[in-house]
């Protein structure tokens, strides 16, 4: 019975410890998730949504060309003596920018006009022998056959003097074309030629562009082009400058399509001052042929989970995963519109993390702010 009695002590003495250790475990557990800390997100990770007026319309791809721009190229058949300005300076209008050899149509304009000076001075000559023999048949003492040789031969002196001087101002006018001068103000964007080369009629030697006449050249597929109306806003990037928009405006819509894209060409001017300073350049907007009030979500805040999307909302103190139901993708802005799961006010996370839980709570950190130095 002795023996009994301790096996009953020992036993009752393992289940109270036992009961002991489960109590302080518990009380761990306990102690351990009331010190669970909140998730510190300051303002700028937030994100608050408005109901924005968005622009949808027809995409228009195309380049950057200036309106103004001229291929100078060589009028007459001579060495090339001096090139004044390279790619990317700056010219003023009827400023010299090309000089070619003028040695032979100096010697062209030299004898053209000794020959017109001869063909005047005979001219005269013979302008007083017709006088002297009109006088000399009214008193019959010349022939009418005299009279008339010495009219035929004014007249032909007349024509010689007349075709002498058009060689002159020919050969004036050539030697004018040795001096390539800019058309207006603007910027040598290629130059073609250079120092010792024979320049042959119709070579191409710089090309001048004016960079305050840019444009967008663009084209709009020939299914969307019912849509598109000259005066319509366009909003467009630039390949280069993608850090900056550019407002336009519809100038011209082409009458026919190209038969093989069967894109149609739109040009677009520029609104303002600011544009792009290199033509060339491939750019990409949206017309906009329509206006409508949208909730935009941007693409950072967005999760997808396959065919389901959804974004973290902070509200209260809390951090909730609410299901979206999203538009098309704004191919402008990059923004998607909220059909449904979001609202006016909403303040979303800017990006979240993938180890958010729903109900988590939040806590705002203070704005952060910029000390100047003095």
């Amino acid at each position: 019975m002795l023996r009994h009695a301790l096996l009953f002590v020992v036993i009752v003495s393992l289940l109270a410890g036992c009961n002991k250790a489960g109590l302080s475990a518990a009380g761990d557990d306990k102690k351990t998730a009331g010190s669970e800390k909140a998730l510190l997100i300051s303002p700028e990770d937030l994100v608050t949504l408005h109901i924005d007026d968005v622009a949808s319309g027809p995409v228009i791809t195309g380049t950057v060309q200036p309106e103004r721009r001229a291929d100078l190229r060589a009028e007459v058949s001579a060495v090339v003596l001096q090139i004044l300005k390279d790619n990317g300076e700056p010219v003023k209008r009827d400023e010299l920018l090309v000089r070619l050899d003028q040695t032979s149509i100096r010697d062209t304009l030299t004898s053209a006009d000794a020959t017109a000076r001869s063909s005047a001075q005979a001219l005269e000559q013979a302008g007083r022998q017709l006088e002297r023999l009109q006088t000399l048949r009214l008193s019959g003492m010349t022939s009418t056959q005299a009279l008339e040789d010495a009219e035929i031969r004014r007249n032909n002196l007349q024509s010689d003097l007349i075709s002498a001087k058009a060689r002159a101002a020919q050969a004036r006018q050539q030697l004018q074309r040795t001096e390539v001068r800019a058309p207006f103000d603007g910027v040598v964007s290629d130059r073609r030629a250079s120092v010792g080369d024979t320049a042959q009629i119709g070579k191409e030697l710089l090309k001048v562009v004016d960079p305050a006449s840019m444009r967008f050249e663009g084209l709009v597929s020939a299914d969307r082009i019912s849509s598109v109306r000259v005066g319509q806003a366009v909003r467009f990037r630039v390949n280069g400058y993608n850090q900056q928009e550019y407002a336009g405006v519809v100038k011209r819509v082409a009458p026919s399509a190209n038969p093989t894209t069967r894109q149609v060409e739109v040009l677009v001017s520029f609104v303002g001052d600011v544009r792009p300073g290199v033509s060339g350049l491939y750019a990409e907007g949206q017309i906009a042929a329509d206006s409508s009030k949208l909730l935009m979500l941007p693409d950072a805040a967005l999760v997808r989970n396959g065919d389901s999307a959804y974004a973290w909302r902070v509200k209260g103190a809390l951090l909730q995963k609410v299901a979206l139901t999203i538009g098309v993708r704004d191919p402008r802005r990059g923004d998607y519109p909220v059909v449904a799961g979001l609202a006016d006010g909403d303040k979303v996370v800017r990006n979240p993390l993938i180890t958010f839980k729903d109900g988590q709570s939040v806590e705002l950190a203070a704005a952060v702010k910029t000390r100047t130095e003095k």
